[in-house]
Parts: C-alpha cells; sequence; structure tokens
C-alpha cells in the first residue's frame, strides 16, 4: 500500500499532529515500507503454529473473579467533586 503526502495530511489531521510540509513527502515513504512490510507478515504459513502470550511455557495463574466495591469507598469518593449515594455524580453529557 503506497501512503501520499495527502494521506500523511489527513493522518496528521486525525492525529491532531502538526507535519512540517517539509516532512510529510519523507514520512510517507517511511509509512509506505512500514505498510509493505506488514503487508509480507500476512504471507508468512502460521498453519499449524499455536498463539503465543508468551515466549515461556508458563500457566498463568487464576484469580477469584468477584466484584466488590475495593473495601474503601469512602476514601475514593473523598476525591469526587460530587457525589450521591456512593456514586460519583457527573453533569449530563447527552441532551
Amino acid at each position: 500500500m503506497a501512503v501520499d503526502k495527502d494521506t500523511v495530511t489527513r493522518i496528521a489531521r486525525l492525529a491532531r499532529i502538526q507535519v512540517p510540509d517539509a516532512d510529510r513527502a519523507p514520512l510517507a515513504a517511511e509509512l509506505s515500507n512500514i505498510l509493505g512490510w506488514i503487508e509480507q507478515l500476512g504471507e508468512v504459513d502460521t498453519e499449524g503454529v499455536a498463539p503465543l502470550a508468551s515466549v515461556v511455557d508458563m500457566k498463568l495463574r487464576w484469580r477469584a473473579d468477584a466484584v466488590d466495591d475495593g473495601f474503601i469507598p469512602d476514601k475514593v469518593l473523598a476525591n469526587a467533586p460530587d457525589h450521591h449515594d456512593g456514586f460519583f455524580a457527573v453533569p449530563k453529557v447527552v441532551e
């Protein structure tokens, strides 16, 4: 996939970063190279290869899936600007 200067401009606007005009062409070439490398990874045959979370063969520790309030609700709510009935109170954002 080829990335041009217009695409770099759009990506920079979406990311809310400023990229000077002089840096857009080299950045487009770098991004094109990166995307080309990623496309090459898609061609690798991974049939029969188990997904890995770690290169070390180990079992993850399990914990009880229990819901609790952290046992310190008063300390947590002490930092809230407004709270009601043990919950944070926030301004309405949907009209």
